[in-house]
């Protein structure tokens, strides 16, 4: 499947791992509406790609993304003079869709965080299934210090961090590094440095090798189900899922391969 070919973002594949790198680093890899339109049309075609089992997600020129556009918001109050707050609202939601759009992709979607992780940066960061940080990477939602809120965001970071610490956050505007996102179970990892940070993020890598991307995809959506769905009909879909998946072809290759004692066809 062909890929598009943004303009704010760079995009390379190589063993089944698709690098996505925003790419505006004059402004600290801010997200315009562009960058979002482009973010959602990559993930909505990478999809689709059973080639690709792992996205990459990070920033160029030594930070992740430093929130929403300041020349956006300005194009959107100029709009605003004719349209009123629709303006606003299209921009501001059209990022939570792409929040939406980036949590629920089959592949495993891994964050590599460095530099600035604030506003739509930080929403991004909540919805990876990996989190790997510097040590010295500057996490923060600014919103409430500049006088608007984190709407988008919000939902995201309660689910990813809880709500106290999400309402310590977002009503103090607080900065914090890559140790304290650690701390809070926003990330999985913070490396010391940028060498560190390469190492663990090849090793997290090969271990998504290791693990059948039917399998991880369906675990994926069934994780994330929890979060909606009643226990009982739960439990229910995931006895049917679980009976399909053995006597499907990756069910029955990993049967296979652990009896005759070597590496299933998808970890080779």
């Amino acid at each position: 499947m062909t890929l598009p070919t943004p303009t704010t973002l760079l995009l390379e594949q190589a063993q089944g791992v698709l690098y996505i790198t925003l790419n505006r680093p004059d402004s600290r890899n801010a997200m315009s509406l562009a960058m979002v339109e482009e973010l959602r049309s990559v993930l909505r075609t990478s999809a689709a790609d059973a080639s690709i089992r792992t996205l990459v997600l990070r920033g160029a020129g030594g930070h992740f993304c430093a929130g929403g556009d300041i020349k956006d918001m300005a194009g959107a109050r100029a709009r605003a003079q004719t349209d009123g707050e629709d303006a606003y609202r299209h921009l501001n939601r059209a990022f939570g869709a792409l929040l939406e759009e980036a949590q629920n992709v089959p592949q495993v979607l891994v964050a590599v965080l460095e530099g600035a992780v604030l506003g739509g940066g930080f929403g991004l960061a909540c919805v990876s299934d990996i989190a790997i940080a510097q040590d010295n990477a500057k996490f923060g939602l600014p919103e409430t210090s500049l006088g608007v809120i984190p709407a988008q965001i919000a939902p995201f970071v309660v689910k990813r961090i809880g709500l106290t610490q999400t309402r310590r956050l977002a009503l103090t505007a607080a900065r914090f590094d890559g140790a304290e996102a650690l701390r809070l179970g926003l990330v999985h990892f913070s490396e010391a440095d940028e060498a560190a940070l390469e190492q663990r993020l090849q090793q997290v890598l090969e271990q998504v090798r290791q693990c059948a991307p039917g399998a991880n995809a369906a675990t994926k959506a069934l994780l994330l189900a929890t979060e909606n769905e009643a226990l009982n009909t739960l439990l229910d879909q995931a006895a049917g899922l679980f009976a399909a998946a053995v006597v499907g072809e990756e069910g029955v290759e990993g049967t296979v391969a652990f009896m005759q004692k070597r590496k299933p066809g998808w970890a080779v």
